[in-house]
């Protein structure tokens, strides 16, 4: 997840670790803007973002000994994000999740990726993000952790509490909601322009 020639913060890890507050500031601020990001499009609204932004670091501060030098760190990090986020969500909607609605009525033919791709690139992040809002937590949870931070099937299971097996059903309902979402939106506009 690290991006293109930017090498891992081994460094300030192991200074952080010991207590340097400089080191732990250098990581604060070379990450917490990815975080409020992918963060941003978990989150229902911003202030949800920048609460969740500020608790992952803290927990962070706790967790640094858990982080094992032979990962990638950011990809450790978005895992911490994604299972803080999970949970925040998961705490706040708990009975009203679109989630344990029959999900049997969602049809499950598979939505061709290109698609999807395209609808969303025609629409502003403003758009995708309130799209993303419209989603059960769990739909929302997953598409972002693999779209946004390009975490694994195993990954995904593990913070979401499913088997691996059943990820794959969770992104082909989650990415049917959303075009099903962006294409109402779209019709809307549309609708609205006569």
């Amino acid at each position: 997840m690290s991006a293109p020639g930017k090498t891992e913060p081994t460094d300030l890890v192991v200074r952080a670790r010991t207590g340097d507050a400089d080191a732990w500031g250098d990581l604060y601020r070379e990450y917490a803007p990815a975080i409020f990001r992918f963060c941003r499009r978990a989150m229902p609204t911003h202030e949800d973002a920048e609460d969740a932004t500020m608790e992952i670091f803290m927990k962070l501060r706790d967790k640094l000994s858990q982080f094992d030098h032979t990962r990638s760190f950011s990809a450790w990090l978005y895992k911490v994000a994604a299972n803080h986020c999970w949970d925040m969500l998961r705490r706040r909607k708990g009975r009203q999740n679109k989630e344990t609605e029959d999900v049997d009525n969602v049809p499950l033919e598979h939505p061709d990726p290109n698609q999807l791709e395209r609808l969303i690139e025609e629409r502003s992040n403003e758009e995708v993000r309130k799209a993303l809002g419209k989603l059960g937590v769990r739909a929302r949870m997953a598409l972002v952790m693999r779209y946004y931070s390009d975490m694994s099937y195993d990954e995904i299971a593990d913070a979401l509490g499913v088997r691996r097996a059943f990820v794959g059903v969770v992104l082909l309902r989650a990415r049917h909601e959303l075009r099903q979402v962006l294409g109402e939106n779209s019709a809307l506009a549309a609708g609205g322009t006569r």
